[in-house]
């Protein structure tokens, strides 16, 4: 088939990319010169494992291409996918306005019938906004559907090639047809799509995240009290995730969520229920059990050396929100970081992808970045494990021993064993381990 991406973000390209791999004919679309220049000469603007191995052979293939003109790509497509930002406005709402902006663009250059498709993650709702908007500046035949996409942030590729679901919105007949054609390479299993009306699938994405983000934050809150009465959470944790009605997927105390997703999308839903007159206590709830969790570490750091961090050096291993990606929005080691600058500290710190955009992000001239972690911890009084990438798993104790200016380290998650650490000589404080 043939199909236009409008956007080259993250979900942009993945889909994309993804949707090329299958034969069909793709036309990835960026008013951002620099980044459609960029990716026809083969960079990849962000970190993704596998993304840029699957652009270069689609492209080789001839099945993807990138224009930064929406009037060149859309009339000749069967589906357009609008993969555009919704970042979260100054009172939490999705901003919607790049949406509406793209589906007016696309409105403007269809020829024939159209199925716009929104793939970015949007409220309910949106799907009319954007037909209002198609049909507001032209009168061809074409219709609009909503598929939210359910892609991980390191490991995106394997999410669309290999889709746990597939979820399509769509009230025109002719609209679901299409997409089920699209998509029908992916689905091995009939139970693996799921047909709904668009309200429903628009509802579904905010819904799986909130639920995913209140695990998460009902994990930190046990381990919270597991502090308090002397209990170990990775002790809990495992015993509760064992039960197959819960799993252990997202059961990891740590120091927060972060990201594109969780946050945004938590705030988007808490709006969303506000507009209609209800109150969604719990995803409140796991917002400010978020919030709080983020400064766990810097608390522990506090009390460790008597309240102040003047004249201390902090080492911290892990920038991005996760491993995998070199995403740092709404990062909680960069909250750390601040706060530790903030209270006197020195900061050095080291992320096997993120630097780039941490350094951007933070601003600050005082954190120097380091060009591998045993640098990093170079002269450290404390070292913050802050994101779980598999090269800080297995480090040489004894070695980090010699060059820190004090052994103590605070694993923001808990992915050190406290018995071998302290066996070290260290100070081990993890999150919900006595």
């Amino acid at each position: 088939m043939r199909v236009a991406v409008i956007g080259t973000g993250y979900v942009g390209l993945v889909t994309g990319a993804g949707l090329a791999h299958t034969g069909n004919d793709v036309v990835c679309v960026d008013t951002a010169v620099e980044k459609i220049h960029q990716l026809e000469t083969g960079t990849i603007p962000f970190y993704e494992p596998g993304l840029s191995e699957l652009v270069a052979t689609v492209r080789r293939e001839g099945h993807l291409r990138f224009s930064t003109s929406v009037a060149e790509a859309v009339p000749d497509a069967q589906i357009v996918f609008l993969a555009v930002g919704t970042p979260s406005g100054s009172d939490g709402a999705a901003d919607l306005s790049s949406v509406i902006a793209a589906a007016a663009d696309v409105g403007r250059a269809i020829r024939d019938f159209t199925v716009v498709v929104t793939k970015s993650t949007v409220p309910v709702g949106t799907a009319d906004k954007v037909k209002q908007a198609i049909a507001a500046v032209t009168s061809r035949p074409f219709a609009v559907a909503s598929n939210p996409e359910f892609l991980k942030e390191g490991d995106a590729v394997n999410d669309f090639l290999r889709p746990a679901r597939i979820v399509i919105g769509a009230d025109d007949p002719r609209a679901r047809d299409m997409l089920e054609d699209l998509y029908s390479p992916y689905i091995i299993r009939e139970h693996k799509v799921f047909f709904m009306d668009i309200a429903s699938a628009e509802l579904t994405k905010y819904a799986a995240n909130a639920l995913l983000a209140t695990k998460i934050s009902f994990i930190n809150e046990i381990a919270a009290l597991c502090e308090r009465v002397g209990a170990d959470v990775e002790l809990v944790r495992r015993a509760v995730g064992a039960d197959p009605r819960i799993g252990s997927a997202f059961i990891y105390p740590g120091i927060g969520y972060g990201g594109s997703c969780f946050p945004k999308d938590i705030s988007a839903i808490v709006v969303t229920a506000r507009e209609h007159d209800y109150r969604f206590e719990i995803a409140e709830a796991v917002d400010a059990v978020n919030r709080r969790q983020r400064g766990v570490l810097l608390e522990k750091l506090l009390r460790h050396f008597g309240g102040s961090l003047g004249g201390r050096t902090i080492a911290v291993w892990g920038l991005s929100f996760k491993p995998q990606t070199d995403d740092v929005r709404e990062a909680p080691a960069l909250e750390i970081i601040r706060g530790a600058i903030e209270r006197g500290a020195r900061v050095r710190a080291y992320d096997p992808v993120a630097i780039p955009n941490a350094r951007s992000a933070l601003g600050r001239s005082e954190v120097f970045f380091a060009d591998n972690a045993y640098q990093a911890a170079e002269g450290a009084h404390a070292l913050c494990l802050c994101t779980e990438w598999p090269a800080f798993r297995q480090p040489d104790f004894d070695r980090l021993k010699k060059i820190m200016a004090a052994p103590a380290i605070f694993d923001g998650r808990n992915i050190y064993d406290p018995v071998r650490v302290r066996g070290h000589g260290f100070t081990y404080v993890g999150i919900g381990r006595p």
